[in-house]
């Protein structure tokens, strides 16, 4: 048993103040030893490494993180319905193959300051004009409200595989919720087996209750008409609008953090200007190793 492995998944998890189950610890772990996971959660609880709560583990003693998560538990099941109603809406829009819930919400949390984030596939070559369709719906029509409607990343159906592959794009590709388009997402899902190379005791999520559901009149009249040279124009140029708008609004951004945060090619847009991944990613390391150096953890480390 890896204790660091432990370790790394109760510290990921704190980040975001979320305390986890002991089965969640072995879900996004590398474990097949269960004995020797009771003894490794015991050892890092004596040292005070960790913290059991209740029936959670975190690495903040902090009984009240415990009492958040139960809350933001209940508070996902109230707004879940209303989810599966706006993933059914982008669904019957323009070129859209597949939707999925992704961030906090598809984890079982949500909070009065949550947003519903959703995870799009599209049809090759048309990307750009779904998107622009769904900003222009999110900006007309709910009022640039994005709590509800929060479309922040898409793909199309061509090139499914994410490329960053790390802990933190692992986590968020397991926690996916598909809600339409099941054909599409098993693809995207086998196109993605790595990872489960992260996480191999995480169940592949059960895509049986996927739904699929028919275009709007006015989604089956713009594919028509977009799927003639129209549409190849509109797409290349909302793309280079966009990418335009996003080079100057977010100029503070190094090349490197822009082009994972806010990529914009054919295949992939991203609106993630906090650059979120890389964050977390920095402070995961930090943390760990702050952690191994205060505890004295080197001997494990090297048997990790």
């Amino acid at each position: 048993m890896q204790a660091l492995e432990v370790l790394k998944a109760i510290l990921y998890f704190s980040i975001f103040k979320h305390p986890i189950t002991k089965k969640e610890v072995i879900d996004f772990s590398t474990t097949d030893n269960h004995q020797d996971l009771d003894q490794q959660l015991e050892y890092l609880s004596q040292e005070g490494v960790i913290y059991k709560l209740d029936d959670y583990y975190a690495s903040n003693n902090d009984l009240s993180l415990v009492e958040r998560r139960l809350k933001g538990y209940e508070m996902a099941k109230k707004i879940m319905p209303k989810a599966k109603r706006v993933a059914r809406l982008i669904a019957k829009f323009p070129y859209i193959e597949s939707v999925s819930l992704s961030g906090a919400l598809s984890k079982g949390y949500f909070d009065k300051d949550g947003d519903i984030d959703f995870f799009i596939i599209t049809k090759p070559n048309k990307l750009w004009i779904a998107r622009t369709l769904l900003i222009l719906y999110k900006k007309i029509v709910l009022l640039n409200s994005r709590k509800y409607f929060c479309v922040n990343y898409f793909i199309t159906s061509d090139h499914l595989r994410i490329p960053e592959q790390n802990r933190f794009t692992a986590t968020e590709l397991v926690t996916l919720v598909p809600l339409y388009g099941k054909d599409v997402f098993i693809n995207f899902v086998k196109e993605n087996q790595w990872a489960y190379d992260f996480f191999p005791n995480k169940t592949i999520v059960d895509c049986s209750q996927i739904k699929d559901t028919k275009k709007y009149l006015f989604s089956r009249i713009i594919q028509t008409v977009c799927n003639t040279t129209i549409g190849r124009f509109l797409e290349d140029t909302f793309r280079k609008m966009t990418l335009k708008k996003w080079t100057t609004k977010f100029k503070d951004l190094k090349k490197e953090d822009f082009d994972i945060a806010m990529k914009s090619t054919k295949n992939t847009s991203k609106h993630h200007p906090q650059n979120f991944q890389k964050t977390v990613i920095d402070r995961l390391d930090k943390n760990y190793e702050e952690i191994i150096n205060k505890f004295h953890l080197e001997t494990l480390e090297q048997h990790a």
